[in-house]
């Protein structure tokens, strides 16, 4: 395999693999406003980038006083979001190269996500990325979302490979800061670019301090395999 052998690696979804950030924010700017919370911004809204669905809608109750339970507030958003993520993910060039280029390379790989079973399925189906990305996992299905270690944790079980011999593709601090206590390395990318000095970044094996726009699949590719 070319200098990979050993070598996993396991990619957050959301503003990693795929832009789906502006469906996320769409989605929840729609539920908020059906319960009188008008005028969110997706500056508001990178607020709650890398965590969980289930923790962002338990954060909007709190904050923003909503009498609805938090299962409700889920089901909506998730809703909402499926019925977006459906008809108009878009999957980063770049990255479906990266994706492609370690397929070749037999290199074991899964995804490990803060969204849920259902809109990590649709989103991989609907991309034509589930042709290379078998092993996923969601937060839903782990006692922790990140920055806890615990997805990246199952995803390197259910790939039956240690954790020392993964690596992490992620774009958010909470995210870079659930692979390093998980034992893992990191490529990072940050999604709000503005972030990259926050300190969960600082672990990272490889900063992109400029994002997707600075990311190349070669590039990775060469940094792996060294």
């Amino acid at each position: 395999m070319s200098g990979l052998s050993g070598t996993s690696v396991i990619f957050d979804l959301d503003g990693t693999l795929v832009d789906s950030e502006p469906n996320y924010y769409e989605a929840g700017r729609q539920v908020l406003a059906a319960h009188g919370v008008p005028g969110f911004t997706w500056a508001d809204h990178e607020r709650y980038v890398g965590i969980s669905t289930l923790e962002t809608v338990t954060l909007w109750q709190r904050e923003y006083g909503l009498r609805v339970s938090v299962d409700e507030l889920l089901a909506a958003k998730n809703r909402r979001y499926l019925e977006l993520a459906r008809t108009s993910t878009r999957v980063y060039p770049e990255m479906r190269k990266f994706v492609e280029l370690l397929a070749t390379e037999g290199v074991p790989m899964a995804v490990a996500s803060g969204s849920s079973p259902e809109a990590i399925t649709a989103i991989l189906a609907g991309t034509g990325l589930d042709a290379h990305l078998r092993t996923v996992v969601s937060a839903d299905e782990v006692e922790h979302g990140k920055p806890a270690p615990d997805v990246f944790l199952e995803a390197a079980r259910r790939l039956g490979v240690a954790p020392a011999d993964c690596v992490v593709v992620e774009d958010a601090a909470p995210g870079a800061a659930a692979a390093h206590a998980a034992g893992m390395r990191c490529i990072a990318i940050p999604y709000v670019t503005a972030q990259a000095d926050a300190p969960e970044f600082a672990t990272a094996g490889l900063l992109l301090r400029g994002g997707q726009r600075e990311f190349t699949a070669r590039a990775a590719y060469d940094w792996l395999r060294d």
